[in-house]
């Protein structure tokens, strides 16, 4: 007959063998981030925008350690959806809640070296928190509210600045915010600021067929006669023609196109405790400005989002590598402690079963972002003209997907601007 003590043994191994079952079970159930948005991903693809609003909204205003992630693919939703007020009440609290001081309790910090990373608040990647700017810029142009749209163009500067000197390593220069900055100085007849941001773009992104134009535009306007020459003499085949009595006569019409899904987290092949970004295939790859019915200029790329947010996670992959085997010491030295003596021998066993089980890739992201953001402009007579955007796949053939023709007034010496997204 076997003894108490052998018996007691027995049952206790067997109760940890049974509970780490069910931990385990329970941990392997429990849906990711992108489990949870995916739907919703999907609902606004195929048209069905409101639904995926509902379902994104309940995640949004809860509080918990992905709020934020919830937050971020919600106001890009409500932007998509056109409403904009909304939008920017959550792009807003986005902010708030990125620059929030982390009070981590030391025992949340623990579990997360124990078990895994989502133990601990989500506060947004540096790219992510410098792009909620973008995107309140790009709402205020939509409510043609320039003064507000600048205000985010500055703070997103300022925060690309301060995370390449804290972070300690080298940030990427974004040429949009500055291209969109000499936007909205030239839109509010700023024009030697105008020249100013359009020449920091050039030096970023010499390669952009259109900046010439723009720098010759704009010198000319402020009168800067040294620049003009040097211009001209730099790029004889741009012609402009910006006499004052043109610019009191037209206006320009500005295409800021928001091209597909960006780049989505999941666990890396090689290291599947840290994730890596897997490019996401979109059909339409550009877009055709429609004037009165008739094709003009076509969108060219202005910002790879996709690229800014691979470099931007490869530059992190050395920390994330070695937080994990630091959780992995962690983990083998909590069970050899539960493991002192025959009878918690179980216990330590089990425990490390569980650690090891619950651990995963880290993939809450702010997946609502653009593959690229792109950009299209063209000078107009004052008057109103109905006016589209055919969406076109990397060949240049047209795709199903296009902005609904509009009623859009050009005003002399103004901006009126277009913004669109694509989702397929």
């Amino acid at each position: 007959m076997m003894s108490f003590t052998f018996k007691r043994l027995l049952i206790i191994r067997s109760l940890f063998f049974v509970t780490s079952l069910v931990v385990i079970t329970q941990i392997l159930g429990c849906a990711t981030y992108q489990d949870h948005v995916n739907q919703a991903r999907q609902q606004l693809a195929s048209g069905e925008v409101q639904k995926a609003l509902d379902s994104l909204k309940i995640k949004a205003n809860q509080k918990s350690d992905d709020q934020l992630v919830y937050v971020l693919d919600y106001a890009t939703a409500l932007q998509f959806a056109g409403q904009i007020e909304e939008s920017n009440k959550y792009f807003l609290l986005a902010s708030q809640l990125s620059e929030e001081k982390d009070y981590n309790s030391v025992s949340r910090v623990t579990g997360s070296m124990l078990f895994n990373e989502e133990m601990v608040q989500y506060k947004g990647d540096s790219f992510e928190k410098t792009f909620i700017h973008v995107f309140l810029a790009l709402n205020f142009l939509k409510q043609r509210n320039f003064d507000s749209a600048m205000v985010e163009v500055r703070r997103m500067n300022e925060k690309f600045n301060k995370y390449r000197l804290d972070e300690k390593k080298s940030f990427e220069q974004n040429p949009f915010s500055r291209y969109l900055a000499g936007l909205i100085y030239e839109s509010t007849g700023q024009m030697d600021d105008a020249f100013i941001a359009y020449n920091e773009t050039y030096k970023l992104a010499p390669e952009w067929n259109r900046l010439p134009e723009d720098l010759l535009r704009t010198a000319i306007l402020s009168g800067r006669e040294s620049e003009i020459k040097r211009l001209k003499a730099n790029f004889p085949n741009t012609e402009v023609v910006v006499d004052r009595s043109k610019r009191r006569s037209h206006g320009f019409l500005r295409v800021i196109y928001l091209q597909g899904w960006g780049p989505r987290k999941k666990p890396d092949p090689y290291e599947p405790l840290v994730p890596t970004l897997e490019a996401v295939s979109n059909q339409t790859q550009k877009a055709q400005l429609m004037v009165n019915g008739n094709p003009t200029v076509k969108t060219e790329v202005a910002y790879d989002t996709s690229d800014a947010a691979i470099k931007t996670l490869m530059a992190d992959r050395p920390a994330l590598i070695a937080r994990r085997v630091a959780a992995r010491i962690a983990r083998e030295a909590v069970a050899r402690e539960l493991s002192k003596n025959d009878e918690t021998a179980a216990a330590g066993l089990v425990s490390f079963i569980v650690m090891q089980a619950s651990e995963r890739a880290d993939l809450r992201q702010w997946s609502f972002l653009p593959s690229t953001i792109q950009i299209a402009e063209t000078q107009l007579p004052a008057g109103e003209y109905e006016v589209s955007l055919q969406g076109l796949d990397s060949f240049g053939a047209a795709t199903s997907e296009n902005m609904e023709a509009r009623k859009v007034v050009v005003k002399p010496g103004q901006s009126e601007f277009i913004i669109w997204r694509s989702l397929k």
